[in-house]
């Protein structure tokens, strides 16, 4: 089975990080060189810049710019804490309970869900206010507040104009991934059970490593559509928006049909009569079926090969059903039996239909 698993470390040296980790550096310097000049600010506060650009650089522009965004609110809801916490102490409360009703108003705020990458920056906000303004907390606390401010402008400015990130290769090769993965699975099962043998316990395992690869081909493909939102380059590129996130619903149904189909080919294979349950002839179109729909799957979308799998695969499970309803005519049984037999047929019919509208060339898809 194609591997589906992606090294940790090779993460952390991707070139979309290290183009990241050298962004956000060279934005970090920058801001903090040009911190003294931004106005209504103190200069003495300039090393609030860089974290500016730390809070506000991510990934994708879209997430820097509304983390940026929900980080300054925070901030500021943390300021005005920190300013009644400070005034409550020049009128007599003792400091320690100040920083005790700070930190925790604090912490209860964070659970509001509406200051997204905010919510954790309120307590520490206020406490600084608090503890570190000093003579001057109001000239401290918009110094504070404007040069992260500055910075988090720096940083989406950056991330910007310098290679805007845009993820769409690394989508593609994910599903390319999974679509490799889910064939490998299928045609496995379908060489097993065309050579009586069939065992579940494996086509288990395949089928859980499909369902984990899918959860980390989800935040790729969510990560790619985010990337392209205010992305000069994701304007440019010929790929529709929602292309990925079609492919992946059709692969989300390959993969839990998959899981489904390995119960039912266990059914028929795990009882003792199995050579009454599957007869030579439909045991092998079943196998056929599933080849059918393995090379389906794992075939590049959109493509004339695609479109003449599609048709190998109808064709396969059509003569799939013929034989089963010519069992059920022809003689009398369990029927569970009857059903599990036509569950396998349904479950492929299912994966058929779902990767129906990626298979079909483009010409024979319907307009509008």
């Amino acid at each position: 089975m194609a591997s589906l698993d992606r090294p940790r470390w090779r993460e952390a040296a991707s070139a979309d990080r290290l183009l990241l980790a050298f962004k956000t550096a060279g934005a970090a310097a920058l801001a903090w060189y040009l911190a003294p000049l931004v106005p209504f600010a103190q200069n003495e506060y300039s090393y609030y810049a860089p974290l500016g650009v730390l809070v506000s650089m991510y990934p994708t522009i879209a997430r820097s710019a509304f983390s940026g965004l929900q980080t300054l609110i925070g901030l500021a809801v943390g300021i005005g804490l920190g300013l009644g916490a400070q005034a409550l102490v020049g009128a007599g409360m003792p400091r320690i309970i100040a920083v005790a009703a700070v930190v925790g108003l604090g912490v209860l705020l964070a659970g509001l869900r509406s200051l997204g990458s905010g919510r954790e920056w309120v307590a520490i906000a206020g406490l600084f206010v608090l503890l570190l303004g000093g003579a001057d907390p109001d000239g401290y606390s918009s110094s504070y507040l404007i040069t992260v401010a500055f910075g988090v402008l720096v940083g989406v400015v950056v991330n910007l104009v310098v290679i805007p990130p845009l993820h769409l290769r690394q989508a593609e090769d994910r599903l390319v991934a999974l679509r490799a993965g889910l064939g490998d699975a299928l045609r496995e099962m379908a060489d097993a059970l065309a050579g009586h043998a069939f065992d579940p316990e494996p086509a288990r395992a395949a089928a859980r490593r499909l369902a984990d690869a899918l959860a980390d081909v989800r935040e790729e493909v969510e990560l790619a559509d985010e990337s392209r939102r205010y992305n000069p380059r994701g304007r440019r590129s010929s790929l529709p928006r929602d292309a990925h996130q079609r492919r992946l619903e059709a692969l989300a149904v390959a993969a839990e049909a998959t899981r489904e189909l390995t119960a039912a080919v266990a059914e028929l294979t795990e009882a003792d009569d199995v050579d009454e349950r599957l007869p030579t002839d439909v045991r092998h179109s079943l196998a056929t079926t599933i080849r059918a729909v393995a090379g389906m799957v794992s075939d590049r979308a959109g493509t004339d090969t695609a479109a003449l799998r599609l048709d190998d695969a109808d064709a396969a499970l059509d003569d799939y059903v013929v034989r089963v309803s010519r069992m059920g005519v022809e003689k009398s049984e369990d029927r569970a039996v009857t059903l599990d037999r036509w569950d396998a047929g349904v479950i492929l019919r299912r994966v058929i239909d779902a990767c129906r509208p990626l298979a079909e060339r483009a010409e024979d898809r319907p307009r509008g």
